[in-house]
């Protein structure tokens, strides 16, 4: 039962510029581990598209990620994803890339921040006013939550990860309350997923992203759709942490988690 459950919804492959396997050896770890599903969401940041080389990489995660999905129909259900990082940028791009190829799920997220000529790792946040920051973060992620061609808002407090496992921070989320519900109503309101990422777990900070009392937040906001992903670049990551952000989701009020099949919403029992 366990099995049928574990769905991680979040994957990246070698054609991620931080990713070290395959689809194919991915595939192979996520059997081992006895997972039901995966979604090889490749990275795909639509600022740097041709300049980083994302237009060749992403044709060659969907060709070998169509590939593993023929060679493990009936062991595990292969999906096809993307994940587009400032979808905003160039929304004809974003488009374009989307509806040209049949896509399960798309994942939408931000790694360089409006303001800032850098990835959000490469912020020195101890010289800036850390709740400023992700007061704006949250508004750029309220937009791309209306974007028709994201269905998942992924690790949405991303920078914490440096805020407070790098930098050991303190960060009070009740100082930024009215953007955090701005932000879950926004998602809510447009009828996407919140995603339950487990890497921080296996990271100094700690915690998934976004941390419990979020995840919760959203829920009683009428929040209905929770997909779950390791956000592992790694074929040894794939499904780690799962089994926890299923705990958490059930904590949180959620029966069910979700998936996507040809963008279409799907939800299992999470029992």
């Amino acid at each position: 039962m366990e099995k049928e459950r574990k769905i991680d919804m979040h994957v990246h492959s070698d054609n991620s510029p931080d990713g070290k396997h395959s689809p194919m050896f991915i595939c192979e770890q996520a059997v081992q581990n006895e997972l039901r599903a995966i979604a090889i969401t490749d990275h795909c940041e639509i600022d740097n598209y041709k300049s980083q080389g994302y237009d060749s990489a992403t044709f060659h995660s969907y060709f070998e990620t169509s590939k593993a999905r023929v060679a493990f129909q009936g062991q595990l259900l292969v999906l096809l994803g993307i994940e587009i990082g400032q979808p905003l940028y160039d929304i004809n791009l974003t488009e374009r890339i989307v509806i040209t190829k049949n896509y399960d799920v798309v994942l939408g997220s931000i790694h360089r921040p409006d303001g800032f000529d850098c990835d959000i790792k490469e912020i020195d946040y101890s010289k800036i006013d850390v709740y400023e920051f992700m007061r704006s973060y949250f508004s750029q992620l309220e937009e791309i939550a209306k974007c028709p061609y994201v269905d998942v808002l992924a690790h949405i407090t991303c920078p914490m990860r440096r805020i407070q496992g790098l930098y050991n921070i303190d960060f009070d989320y009740s100082k930024i309350s009215d953007a955090t519900d701005s932000l879950l109503k926004t998602i809510i309101d447009n009828g996407k997923a919140l995603e339950i990422n487990t890497s921080g777990l296996r990271q100094p900070v700690g915690r998934t992203m976004p941390d419990v009392n979020i995840i919760k937040r959203y829920r009683e906001l009428g929040g209905e759709y929770i997909t779950i992903g390791s956000d592992s670049h790694s074929a040894y990551d794939v499904g780690l942490g799962l089994i926890e952000g299923m705990k958490i989701a059930k904590e949180c009020g959620f029966d069910k988690v979700t998936f996507f099949v040809e963008r279409q919403i799907m939800q299992i029992n999470n029992i």
